[in-house]
């Protein structure tokens, strides 16, 4: 049976069992969603919905029309005239295709008013589903272009939706004997453009399309020359997080002809349209070949489909998905698919941190049904054992007190999501507790970064929540922290008398403002530069852990120089978001359902042997450790 068969057949029987005065203008397939619009919704009840949903074993969602939507203008002017002036509402952003109007306020609490009897009004009033959410203290320029585009380009989206949904719903029946097979694209024992490419009979689905940032030529990119591999043929992209090893090729499948759905939350949607268009801007200015232009990313913005954590969705024919916490940075998933009725399980956990951060909580470890388990290995060979993060943030502030004390500037280069946030956290303890009396400043990415985690709180720890809405502490916005806005600036702060922290992108040194920092500040003994990330093969970073004294760096003129190191360097691994080799067994014990089957990627080849073997030695397991353009049968 084709997609518009079962569609018609579900709008028969939407039609037949809807209450009798109801109004039903349409019903479709939008993305995994079987879509009911009527000119009077609130007819549908939740238990109504609730049937459906178990009958026809598809996600449904009832809209209004958009006949019966006022106009923004309008429906804004009511929602101010119906909500107390003291919610102070900051901003109302309407969703046409969903129906849905957010309201951004600083006391939500009033917009839902008592027992909801204020957002009932606002709904009654204008048709629009409201949503409140508190107003973010940080306005974030990225939040509002993807709104901007998604509000302009509703139209497109809208058919991309349907268009979706007609290819996740076509009929397909998987037999028992169906084989299921994961082939390694990128990734595997190394770190950098990770890709994994699940294949049933009728179905293909990627997880995570990334990029080596350390590499120039063809290993920048994952294995698109592989003979199993069609971008044709993609049903779905699922990507895990925000971090370019991971998502940094995304808009180049669209570039090149992919035209699917990406699945990621919310915050990883933000954050990595953030990160690639930074990408394409510092490749620009250091005269690199782009893969993908700010047209590819946009139109990877459209074809988003956000999700949130713990949600089951179809996305493809006969398979399911569900993003867990991952722990790692904001919005990281672990992706679980569920493939058949019950026939098959395998997870991917991404990037995974299983111990509460001040800025996150643990990887989930429990999942309904698990046949295998793909998980990371960056640090999973046996010596790999880091630092407690008490020591390490102990050591950090240490290490910048000395410095500050002899009158030298602390370059921390970091990956702006994530780590920068970590490390916020930590220096604005220490401001407040006296070890050091001198400003931070933050360059490249940083702040936008930090505005995305200030929009979605509920991503953020209980304690970090609890601290920012019921003590009204904010810590990200501390007088400590001073953004840099410009090259001005920036040229301000490598010329200032005074000590100074500089937190500044890149994390490895492969370009953006911690480079600029580096150049200038490297010759000083006064100075320091402290790693707090993972520095990978062939990086600036990476040289300069290895105790270079000189290294050799293009300047903008296109001349050659070398540059002296003369500051101290420090490396401190404590503050890493992924887990060390103790924490990875710890998340092997604590997993349930126990796996058949452990691949361990995303980690040097020998790390990923050594976590690979310890797996088969505790476990009793079938393990192994694929190599790229490896294929594994898993069913």
């Amino acid at each position: 049976m084709s997609a518009e068969e079962i569609l018609n057949e579900l709008k028969d029987n939407v039609v037949k069992r809807a209450p009798g005065n109801a109004v039903i203008t349409d019903v479709e397939f939008e993305g995994s969603e079987v879509v009911i619009y009527a000119k009077n919704p609130e007819l549908f009840s939740n238990n109504f919905i609730k049937e459906l949903a178990k009958d026809f074993r598809k996600r449904i969602a009832v809209r209004p029309d958009p006949s019966v939507l006022l106009e923004p203008d309008i429906a804004k002017e009511r929602i101010l005239r119906i909500v107390p002036d003291d919610a102070e509402v900051v901003n109302c952003i309407f969703d046409a295709n969903t129906g849905e109007v957010i309201i951004e306020s600083k006391k939500p609490g009033l917009v839902i008013g008592k027992e909801g009897s204020t957002l009932e009004d606002i709904k009654k009033e204008i048709q629009w589903a409201p949503k409140p959410v508190r107003a973010p203290p940080i306005p974030s320029d990225t939040i509002k272009a993807i709104r901007s585009t998604m509000y302009r380009e509703r139209a497109d989206v809208k058919d991309i939706l349907r268009r979706i949904g007609r290819r996740i719903h076509r009929d397909v029946k998987l037999r028992d004997d169906c084989w299921i097979r994961t082939s390694f694209l990128g990734g595997s024992r190394e770190v950098g453009r990770t890709c994994l490419y699940h294949q049933t009979p009728e179905s293909r689905i990627m997880i995570d399309c990334g990029i080596n940032v350390g590499m120039d030529d063809e290993k920048a990119f994952p294995h698109f020359d592989a003979p199993e591999f069609s971008i044709e043929e993609i049903d779905a992209v699922v990507v895990t997080h925000a971090h370019l090893d991971h998502c940094g090729f995304i808009p180049g499948l669209f570039r090149y002809g992919y035209d699917g759905p990406v699945y990621c939350t919310k915050p990883t949607r933000d954050l990595m349209t953030l990160l690639q268009k930074d990408y394409i801007d510092i490749a620009e200015k250091e005269g690199k070949q782009v893969p993908y232009t700010s047209r590819d990313v946009k139109n990877a913005i459209k074809h988003t489909i956000p999700l949130d954590y713990g949600v089951t969705t179809d996305i493809a024919p006969a398979v399911k998905l569900t993003l867990h916490n991952a722990g790692h940075i904001l919005g990281s998933a672990i992706a679980h698919c569920h493939i058949g009725d019950g026939l098959y399980n395998v997870a991917y956990t991404g990037d995974i941190k299983f111990e509460a951060s001040r800025l996150l909580e643990p990887a989930v470890c429990q999942f309904p049904r698990l046949e295998t388990l793909i998980m990371e290995s960056t640090y999973g060979g046996y010596d790999d054992v880091l630092p407690e993060r008490d020591e390490t943030e102990k050591e950090l502030l240490r290490v910048i007190s000395e410095t500050i004390a002899r009158g030298g500037k602390v370059i921390l280069p970091v990956f702006g999501i994530g780590r920068a946030q970590e490390l916020m956290l930590v220096l604005e303890e220490g401001y407040n507790q006296g070890i050091f009396n001198a400003p931070v400043f933050l360059d490249g990415m940083i702040w936008e970064a930090t505005a995305i985690h200030t929009a979605y709180p509920e991503y953020l720890s209980k304690n970090m929540r609890n601290r920012i809405f019921h003590e009204g502490d904010n810590p990200f916005l501390s007088e400590v922290f001073k953004k840099v806005k410009d090259t001005k600036d920036r040229r301000n702060v490598i010329g200032r008398d005074e000590p100074c922290i500089i937190l500044a992108t890149s994390g490895m040194l492969t370009g953006g403002p911690s480079v600029e920092y580096f150049k200038t500040l490297a010759d000083d003994e006064k100075n320091a530069i402290v790693f707090v990330g993972y520095q990978s093969e062939g990086t600036l970073g990476r040289k300069i852990q290895k105790g270079w004294k000189e290294i050799p760096l293009m300047g903008k003129n296109g001349k050659t120089r070398a540059i002296k190191v003369k500051l101290s360097v420090h490396t401190l691994e404590g503050f890493s978001g992924h887990c060390d080799r103790k924490q990875l067994i710890k998340y092997l014990r604590k997993l349930k359902p126990i796996p058949d089957r452990i691949l361990t990627i995303h980690g040097e080849a020998s790390k990923c042997i050594d976590l690979a073997s310890t797996a088969y030695k505790l476990f009793k397991k079938e393990t192994k450790s694929p190599m790229n353009l490896d294929s594994v049968r898993l069913r």
